[in-house]
């Protein structure tokens, strides 16, 4: 039976990683042994936390968060929120910076992120004539969470 260690029980955020042993321990390397995987482990759950704390971030100025890491044809969207009847779709960035976690940002990234919501706002009771913004959520490595509301392609 798998063990859970994904912190928060319920929240969407982190609910879907689990622990589960692999191999019989006979020599055998499991997953945990290859090179870089602790640092894989350690970029994910610090993603993890940077969405945690920009969802906060959000729900604290009075946003309804709807999904997180909704996956539509083209991609993932980190977090969906409500600010009344607009959706909001966020893509969450951690880096060491600011300015660094915005240099990870690719045009190409940016079109599958505006496909996604495309995809998700198709589902929406008035389709893609939603009122939707589109934003990016930087966070440093000190915490500090910068927002950039309404991105465009030219970002």
């Amino acid at each position: 039976m798998p063990l859970d260690f994904s912190g928060e029980r319920g929240s969407g955020l982190g609910a879907d990683m689990q622990f589960v042993p692999v191999g019989n321990g006979a020599g055998r390397t499991g997953p945990s042994m290859r090179p870089g995987f602790r640092k894989q482990v350690s970029n994910y759950h610090a993603g993890l936390s940077a969405e945690q704390a920009v969802a906060r971030d959000y729900v604290d100025r009075g946003a309804r968060l709807c999904e997180t890491r909704w996956r539509g044809r083209c991609g993932e969207i980190d977090l969906i929120l409500t600010e009344g009847e607009r959706v909001v779709f966020v893509e969450v960035k951690k880096s060491r910076t600011h300015a660094a976690a915005v240099q990870r940002i690719s045009a190409r990234q940016l079109g599958r992120f505006l496909k996604s919501a495309e995809d998700y706002l198709g589902q929406c009771p008035n389709g893609t004539l939603t009122d939707a913004r589109l934003d990016v959520a930087l966070v440093d490595a000190m915490g500090v969470i910068e927002i950039i509301p309404n991105v465009s392609v030219g970002l």
